[in-house]
């Protein structure tokens, strides 16, 4: 009994003190307890869409192996491809890495990325089963 008096001062100041606090929320505040938003951040347009297109290119009748990261970044690949070939995508995202490497059944084989109608890196190899690679980390 001699210490009770310690747990109601305790009780007592945090009372005091939940009181306080909410008669200043409510005197300096707005009781409207939604976010400060417009609402208009949901209401944004895709702005700037890149148009990305990969080219992978040889002599007639030449078949391919390609290799590329889509759009998202994930690995594909595509078997037995007559040349040209040509994939092209359209993005609103900011940043896009774009890659390709393909390898051909004959001596010669080239490819090409285009964003935005600029070509942002070609190459072209020659030898046995030519292999190549064009590779743009930022788009």
């Amino acid at each position: 009994m001699k210490k009770f008096w310690i747990v109601v001062v305790i009780v007592a100041v945090i009372a005091v003190a939940g009181f306080c606090v909410s008669r200043l929320r409510t005197f300096f505040g707005n009781h409207d307890n939604r976010p400060i938003t417009s609402g208009s951040a949901n209401d944004i347009k895709p702005f700037n869409p890149k148009h990305v297109v990969y080219e992978v290119y040889g002599p007639p009748g030449t078949v391919a192996n390609i290799n590329y990261l889509d759009i998202n970044a994930q690995p594909q690949r595509i078997d037995n491809v007559p040349l040209p070939w040509t994939l092209s995508v359209i993005t609103t995202l900011p940043s896009v890495s774009v890659n390709v490497v393909a390898q051909a059944n004959t001596d010669q084989i080239g490819c090409r990325i285009v964003v935005n109608d600029v070509v942002k890196d070609e190459r072209s190899s020659e030898g046995v089963k030519a292999q190549t690679f064009c590779i743009v980390k930022s788009a």
